[in-house]
């Protein structure tokens, strides 16, 4: 985090720290936050977490906030290396073959 800008487990960080909420600023360490949720029972505040950019590399690498309901195509706001601060979806896009898992930390 700086003034340049997030990596993605800064902006998760910082987020949840503007409502006094603390998680650890790494993706790896937030994989292990809270509990696991099924991916169809996401809901606005769950993380979601993904391989970095090699899929085959079955480790956290990103991370992002879902912003959809139980039930929806995930939706979530991350901090992307290739466009800032933005809102991806993880069904039929890259993110799909990279996605590891939801975590409750809420």
């Amino acid at each position: 985090m700086s003034k340049t800008g997030f990596d993605c487990s800064g902006f998760t960080t910082f987020i949840f720290d503007k409502y006094n909420f603390k998680i650890p600023h790494s993706s790896r360490l937030q994989a292990q936050e809270g509990q696991q949720v099924l991916r169809a029972k996401s809901r606005p505040g769950d993380l979601v977490i993904f391989t970095g950019t090699n899929p085959s590399v079955r480790r956290p690498g990103h991370v992002g906030i879902v912003i959809s309901e139980p039930g929806d195509t995930i939706e979530f706001v991350h901090a992307s290396s290739n466009g800032g601060v933005k809102i991806s979806k993880v069904e039929g896009t890259r993110y799909d073959t990279r996605f590891l898992e939801v975590r409750r930390v809420l």
